[in-house]
């Protein structure tokens, strides 16, 4: 990415970073059988994938739930099931960061995105 250490520099390159490097900031660890399955430790979230919440508050930590929309602009992902209440009570999603959760199942539905973690798993082996 950038090559200084400052936190502001880190900051500006990430939020004026292109879509084609956004779009690769926006991806998890996969579960263990899955690591085992397809050779590879992390891959892009996307729209359909199960994930379960690793970090955050007790609320919403080791929830599971499929994820609905992947914000490459925030760099958040909104996971069905992952609310915060409002201050006039109606519940809202909240945004995770792609970091804090694992990947329990994959939306395979693209035949790209298949084909890609196929062949990363042949020329791992």
């Amino acid at each position: 990415m950038i090559k200084s250490r400052k936190a502001r520099k880190q900051r500006k390159a990430l939020y004026n970073a292109p879509h084609h490097v956004r779009s690769a900031m926006i991806s998890s660890h996969l579960d263990e059988p899955l690591r085992k399955e397809y050779m590879l430790r992390s891959v892009r979230v996307v729209k359909g994938d199960t994930v379960k919440v690793m970090r955050g508050d007790e609320d919403v930590l080791g929830h599971e739930g499929k994820v609905q929309e992947v914000n490459t602009k925030t760099g958040r992902i909104i996971v069905e099931g992952v609310t915060v209440a409002k201050a006039d009570g109606t519940e809202v999603a909240r945004p995770i960061h792609p970091s804090k959760v694992m990947i329990t199942r994959l939306n395979l539905t693209d035949a790209r995105r298949k084909t890609r973690l196929t062949k990363a798993k042949e020329v791992s082996q």
